[in-house]
């Protein structure tokens, strides 16, 4: 990726069992945003534990749920791309998803960054997964390295 140079860092990775859940819809954006999360933790000096996969953005909660009851990370990232279409699927998708990423941290105490795009079409999720700064994979590394060393105090 050719945007981490000019990402600030968040704080040390170093230490943190870190894992990552990524929905296999949408992957030409979903992988680009992994990529870039692997990339921004392994320069704050950590690296990332366990990489799994699901179908699509809706398991994620699930997924992310099991990883943390299996592996006993320290925090997990969720990435998925929801498309909006010609019918309400996205709403109830990209609902559930964001509302269940939210529970289940709440309920296993455990952060779970949330590098799930919402967008209006293909172009935007390039735009946010490009390999750039913009990459919300980045993003997502920060807040989530931010928030298991806050945990970790």
């Amino acid at each position: 990726m050719k945007g981490v140079e000019n990402v600030p860092k968040a704080g040390s990775a170093k230490g943190l069992k870190i894992g990552i859940v990524a929905s296999r819809y949408n992957s030409f954006a979903v992988d680009r945003m992994v990529a870039a999360a692997v990339e921004y933790i392994e320069r704050c000096g950590g690296r990332v534990e366990s990489i799994k996969s699901a179908p699509g953005a809706f398991e994620l909660p699930l997924a992310v749920q099991k990883m943390i009851e299996m592996e006993k990370p320290d925090a997990v990232m969720a990435f998925g791309v929801v498309i909006k279409g010609e019918t309400p699927h996205f709403d109830y998708v990209s609902s559930s998803c964001i509302q269940g990423l939210a529970s289940v941290s709440l309920k296993t105490g455990i952060p779970v960054g949330m590098g799930v795009l919402t967008v209006l079409d293909v172009d935007q999720a390039k735009a946010r997964s490009g390999e750039n700064r913009e990459n919300k994979g980045y993003e997502t590394a920060a807040a989530t390295i931010e928030m298991a060393n806050l945990y970790r105090t």
